[in-house]
């Protein structure tokens, strides 16, 4: 499951860079960047459950 989400993680903020050169979907661009950092803390909270549980 973590393997997912650092996936996404990757293809969202090599979007996001593509958006940033190309100057591409203004306001969705500071979305992508949101998500990135929902998606960056939630599998850090994630993963120290999972160390605690074990």
């Amino acid at each position: 499951m973590l393997g997912i989400i650092w996936g996404i993680i990757v293809i969202l903020f090599v979007f996001w860079l593509i958006g940033i050169i190309f100057h591409i979907a203004g306001g969705l661009i500071n979305i992508l960047l949101v998500v990135i950092l929902i998606l960056i803390i939630w599998n850090l909270i994630q993963s120290a459950r999972n160390k605690r549980n074990h």
